[in-house]
């Protein structure tokens, strides 16, 4: 979700690359982020290669946002 609160939206490539991990392990992810409403997939085409886009929706963000205000709380009460 990090990844893509910085950014428009990700391809599958670069969001694996850039949190390392499997095409299996990333697709479960996306999966349960999808399912949730927390992020846009969106499957085309570029010339006859397949190119999978991701993008947060509106809810992502506040569900996002929430989760960083509740570990702000958090730290706080240390």
């Amino acid at each position: 979700m990090s990844v893509l609160m910085v950014n428009d939206s990700v391809d599958f490539s670069s969001m694996k690359e850039t949190l390392g991990l499997t095409d299996g392990n990333l697709a479960s992810h996306i999966t349960a982020l999808e399912k949730e409403g927390y992020i846009h997939v969106k499957k085309e085409f570029v010339g006859k290669k397949p190119l999978t886009t991701y993008s947060v929706t509106k809810v992502g963000m506040k569900a996002f946002n929430e989760h960083l205000d509740a570990l702000e709380t958090l730290l706080k009460g240390r």
